[in-house]
């Protein structure tokens, strides 16, 4: 075992991916955020995480800093393995 992943109660992750998905659907986070957040549920580093959704690292840098200009082709390869692909969506007022 990869002594960098502590391990992590699966209850304690399961709370983690439901709190997830919560802001995803209340639209609480942003692209960064929300890729950043994927990765670290993945547990996973960067380069690891970049080599697993098939993008270039350079790309994952800079959507995770909030720079890039991710096509929504990149976007859906990072989704995918959470279920979420990219769409339009109502926006909500309050």
């Amino acid at each position: 075992m990869d002594k960098r992943r502590k391990h992590i109660d699966p209850e304690a992750e399961r709370q983690l991916r439901t709190r997830f998905y919560e802001n995803i659907k209340a639209g609480k986070l942003n692209v960064a955020d929300a890729v950043r957040e994927m990765r670290r549920l993945s547990r996973l580093t960067q380069p690891e995480f970049a080599r697993h959704r098939g993008i270039s690292l350079g790309a994952l840098r800079q959507i995770e800093a909030g720079e890039g200009n991710p096509t929504i082709e990149t976007l859906d390869k990072i989704g995918s393995i959470f279920g979420l692909e990219v769409s339009f969506v109502v926006k909500q007022t309050n």
